[in-house]
């Protein structure tokens, strides 16, 4: 039991502080609106998680591996959106953040982002997946501490990052400027690496 509950810490470290189109929106929400409205986003993987695992467990290890590539360029595609609207917050960036949006509708954007990002599934399909059911075969309570040490980690690193991260605010709104402008560049970096493993996935 205790050997899956340190897979879930440990995987769940390193989906903290893997870079993604996930992590990489928290860090334009941080900059862009502040932590503290940023904040509840660190919770968008519990929405947005478990029907993601019931997909990839029920569908997904069944289909061609067309399916994920069309998943890259749907992904990749919101994820350029994304960048489009940091764009704009950085051309318009006063210093101060925004408050035109909640903290619940930053938890389900984020939540969408990470529906659409290829990174989930392609983890919970051949590594976390089989991880759970082979826990699941010997006692279901592995299953749990995994699925437990995973998401109290991955959520707890990303809070503390989406913290520290607020806290540039102390040093003046030219640098929050320029991180932000760096994360729409990342975002739309990101997006189109999305699209061209897409495409290139599909013309094999």
């Amino acid at each position: 039991m205790f050997l899956y509950f340190l897979q879930g810490l440990t995987f769940g470290f390193a989906a903290a502080v893997q870079p993604g189109p996930f992590q990489t929106y928290l860090i334009s929400q941080t900059i862009s609106r502040g932590w503290r409205r940023t904040l509840p986003a660190v919770l968008a993987p519990l929405l947005s998680d478990g029907p993601i695992l019931a997909l990839v467990l029920l569908v997904l290890s069944r289909v061609p591996e067309n399916v994920v590539q069309i998943l890259r360029l749907a992904g990749g595609a919101f994820v350029i959106y994304l960048a489009v609207g940091a764009f704009k917050t950085w051309r318009s960036f006063s210093g101060q953040p925004a408050a035109a949006r909640s903290g619940p509708n930053s938890l389900f954007q984020a939540a969408f982002v990470n529906l659409l990002s290829p990174n989930p599934y392609l983890f919970w399909s051949l590594v976390g997946g089989p991880i759970l059911l082979a826990g699941w075969r010997i006692n279901p309570f592995n299953s749990v501490v995994m699925l437990l040490g995973f998401y109290l980690v991955m959520i707890g690193s990303t809070a503390v990052g989406v913290v520290l991260l607020g806290t540039t605010g102390r040093l003046g709104p030219k640098v929050n400027r320029l991180l932000l402008g760096i994360s729409a560049l990342a975002l739309f970096c990101l997006g189109i690496y999305q699209i061209w493993l897409g495409l290139l996935g599909l013309l094999k």
